[in-house]
């Protein structure tokens, strides 16, 4: 079964916009301000991040791929929690599969792996019934195998995330994935992401 994916945004800091300019406040001995977005947005565009860490996101992401989860767990100042295929049984055989549309025969090819895939899910379910334990039997699974995740970042991180998955050079899932955590945070807290929209909308910076 094909996999969708799914991005929610659990929980993030209070007011996250005026958490990091209180902190950048400090540094000119001056926490209260007026209009805290417009003093974020000069810290930003001086490039002073730093304050940015005391803000952070968490989110709940389903419908994603091993071969994503690899690229993702790239990312060091962050928090990451992944379903487990030692502990759970990956015999329901959901898969995420790559558009092939950019070749003429890409349907075709796609079928193909799709045959593949699901063969070896077939199986993993034959190993797991004869009494192979889960965490042997995953070897043959491919890369295409769903995962589920929580991901927490500081929002200096999350700026870090986007410049590079955001980018029309990035893998295509993974870029679908940080468009719809970008909109998410940029509901929330626009002064601390908006420098990158144009990013979120075109591929380049």
């Amino acid at each position: 079964m094909r996999a969708k994916l799914k991005v929610e945004l659990i929980a993030y800091t209070p007011n996250p916009v005026e958490v990091c300019g209180k902190a950048a406040g400090v540094s000119y001995d001056k926490e209260e301000k007026e209009d805290y977005g417009t003093f974020i947005r000069r810290i930003v565009a001086f490039g002073h991040e730093s304050v940015l860490e005391h803000a952070s996101f968490t989110f709940r992401v389903e419908g994603i791929s091993r071969a994503l989860s690899h690229q993702w767990v790239r990312h060091r100042i962050c928090s990451f929690t992944q379903r487990s295929q030692r502990r759970v049984d990956e015999g329901r055989g959901r898969y995420v599969l790559p558009p092939l549309d950019y070749l003429k025969n890409g349907e075709e090819l796609k079928r193909k792996m799709e045959e593949f895939i699901q063969q070896s899910f077939k199986l993993y379910g034959e190993l797991t019934a004869a009494g192979v334990r889960r965490e042997d039997a995953r070897y043959i699974l491919t890369n295409a195998t769903e995962t589920k995740m929580y991901w927490t970042a500081n929002v200096r991180e999350l700026r870090h995330f986007f410049r590079l998955r955001l980018h029309k050079e990035s893998q295509w899932e993974i870029r679908q994935m940080a468009r719809q955590m970008f909109d998410l945070v940029y509901q929330i807290a626009p002064p601390l992401f908006e420098d990158l929209k144009r990013l979120r909308e075109t591929g380049e910076p």
